[in-house]
């Protein structure tokens, strides 16, 4: 029975947009649209966070360029490995690449889009760390407005439920679990995505503001925030997924997304206990054309540096990279 302010699912026909071409019809999926969208609006609030704290304007373009197209790339693999059965149980092998008939997974677009990063922060100078930071809030952004796909889609949803804002499925869906009466509600597990990643906006700003997170601190956070959400998130939906002990393989990573979080902040708080001097390495500052040329007594570690195998001390008789002559913007 439909609850009277139950969720209803998009109109099939909304699932795909036919734009007439000359050549024929173009079909365009409303999931791609709600990636575009989040992709498009973390990079223009990244590059604002980059620029108020003294990169070149702009320059996020070069790192989206590198991050993008290996991000999707990591998203598709890390989504065939996890669904093996979905590939290589007869099917045809070309299948692993059919993209458009969907299947990306959000951590392996953050381990592909990762490695974009760190090659492109070696050819711009920036550091991982900043940009990283830079792009934390922006990310979960993305990540909210992305999950509007799976709603165009009805798909992903949690296990059945009789809250008044449960989601409608239709019963023909094939994802509709078998014996489940007609009219059945579901977890809206999209909606509660959205709604923590929202909340987690809030909490990183207020992160940044008060503690002045930086080296990476900031993204630890977002490691932690996510993962906590995205476990528990996890373990209501009914679609299939690889089992581990018991427990589902997203679940894992959420885990090890926690972990690593806590690494990062823990590891990077006792490396760098003042405030970071620059978004990039020593000797790859920009700097605007009308600007005057700073003297050499304003230099500082590069221990920051994803060129170096590790993050090191200051050099002795090195100015310390904490200098109290610059300061944290936000």
């Amino acid at each position: 029975m439909i609850a009277p302010i139950s969720i209803p699912s998009p109109d099939e026909a909304w699932r795909t947009l036919e734009i007439p071409v000359p050549w024929g019809t173009l079909n365009i999926q409303m999931y791609a649209l709600c990636i575009l969208a989040g992709i498009i609006v973390a990079t223009i609030w990244t590059s604002r966070r980059l620029t108020k704290r003294g990169a070149e304007p702009g320059i996020v373009l070069d790192v989206v360029l590198w991050a993008v197209p290996l991000g999707i790339i990591g998203a598709r693999i890390y989504h065939v490995l996890t669904h093996p059965d979905d590939y290589f149980a007869g099917q045809e092998l070309w299948r692993v690449f059919a993209i458009w008939e969907g299947g990306n997974a959000i951590y392996g677009s953050l381990i592909g889009g990762a490695i974009g990063v760190i090659i492109a922060c070696r050819i711009t100078g920036l550091r991982f760390w900043s940009f990283a930071d830079a792009l934390a809030p922006g990310l979960l952004l993305a990540q909210a407005i992305g999950r509007l796909g799976n709603w165009f889609n009805h798909e992903l949803f949690g296990w059945p439920t009789d809250l008044p804002w449960g989601l409608e499925i239709e019963s023909t869906n094939p994802a509709f679990p078998a014996g489940l009466e007609d009219g059945t509600l579901f977890h809206p597990t999209f909606l509660y995505e959205i709604i923590w990643n929202i909340a987690g906006i809030v909490v990183l700003l207020g992160l940044e503001r008060f503690f002045r997170l930086r080296w990476g601190m900031l993204f630890g956070a977002y490691l932690i925030w996510y993962g906590a959400g995205r476990a528990v998130f996890e373990t209501i939906r009914v679609d299939p997924s690889e089992m581990f002990l018991g427990i589902r393989s997203n679940v894992w990573a959420s885990f090890l997304a926690i972990l690593i979080g806590i690494v990062i902040i823990f590891v990077q708080r006792r490396r760098h206990p003042g405030i970071e001097p620059s978004v990039y390495r020593q000797g790859r500052e920009w700097k605007p054309a009308d600007a005057e040329v700073d003297s050499d007594d304003s230099t500082e570690s590069d221990s920051d540096s994803l060129d170096d195998g590790v993050e090191g001390e200051n050099e002795p008789g090195e100015p310390a990279a904490t200098s109290s002559s610059r300061s944290a913007s936000t």
